[in-house]
This record gives structure tokens, C-alpha cells and sequence, in this order.
């Protein structure tokens, strides 16, 4: 027989008591004493029993937590700890926000709205994209002037001085 899942309703967790109140498929809605709440992912990885925390009730809904879990459970079914695979995306999402290539997109498209015709005409970023972007696009925004000064300038096609 399969084990239910789904269990609680949004009035029910409203109403719950202390202490901890499964819906199914691992998920739990803890409760405290003070009044707070959240919500706990139960998994099983490689042999070790994990639990995740997936945000406060109620700035989590038990619609969102389900959602939430279901994806992290996806993640357990491809053989990965979603803990650790949380602290990956995390890290990897903090690495690449501060790209200059990011942030040069970034500024382009907030900018977009005041240039000539949205800026399609390309006389504001096709040169970054054409000389800046290839080079030091990978680079962290924390550029020096070295790094600059060995980029070609787009008239003379040779290092600046």
C-alpha cells in the first residue's frame, strides 16, 4: 500500500499544534513554541537519513513547500544530497553575479528604455561586446587597470600604452 501524501490542508497547518505535523513524502511542517513554524524536507541519501530546510511558515506556503520538495526529491531520485547540491547552486549563483560580462548585460538592459531606438542600433554595447566582453567577460567585476590597458583599442588594433 502506498503511503499518503498530501495530508495537511492550509487551514490545517494554520490550526496545528506544536511539534511536527507530516503531509507525506517527507515533507514536514515543524512547529514551536513561540508560535513559528517550518517547513523540513525528511530524505534519504546514500543510507543517511538528511533533513532539509525549506523556509518559514508562513512565508512559505504549503502549496510552495510542495512544490519546493518535489523538486528537491527530483534531486534525490538522481542519486545527489539536495543539501549539497543547494550549497552548489548557491556558490555557483554567487560566482557568476559578479561577472563583468553580467554586469555589463545588466546595466545595457536598464539602460535600454533612454538609448536611441532601445539601443538596437548598437553604437552602446557592441563594443564592449566586440573588444571588452571576449577578454575580460569571465573576469570578476574587480578589474585593474593592467588588465585594461591589454585590451586592443578598436582603432589601432594594438595594446594601449
Amino acid at each position: 500500500m502506498a503511503r499518503a501524501i498530501n495530508r495537511l490542508s492550509a487551514s490545517g497547518v494554520k490550526t496545528a499544534s506544536v511539534g511536527k505535523h507530516a503531509d507525506g513524502g517527507g515533507l514536514w511542517l515543524v512547529k514551536n513554541k513561540d508560535g513559528g513554524a517550518k517547513w523540513v524536507l525528511r530524505v534519504t541519501v546514500h543510507g543517511r537519513r538528511r533533513e532539509m530546510g525549506l523556509g518559514a511558515y508562513p512565508d512559505r506556503s504549503l502549496k510552495e513547500a510542495r512544490e519546493v520538495a518535489d523538486k528537491w526529491r527530483a534531486v534525490v531520485r538522481q542519486g545527489l544530497d539536495p543539501i549539497k547540491e543547494r550549497e552548489r547552486q548557491r556558490r555557483e549563483a554567487a560566482r557568476n553575479i559578479h561577472m563583468l560580462a553580467d554586469i555589463a548585460h545588466d546595466a545595457f538592459e536598464s539602460r535600454k528604455a533612454e538609448l536611441k531606438g532601445d539601443g538596437k542600433a548598437g553604437r552602446w554595447f557592441s563594443p564592449l561586446e566586440l573588444h571588452v566582453l571576449p577578454k575580460l567577460g569571465k573576469c570578476p567585476s574587480l578589474i585593474s587597470t593592467k588588465r585594461i590597458s591589454a585590451i586592443p583599442s578598436p582603432r589601432s588594433g594594438t595594446p594601449r600604452p
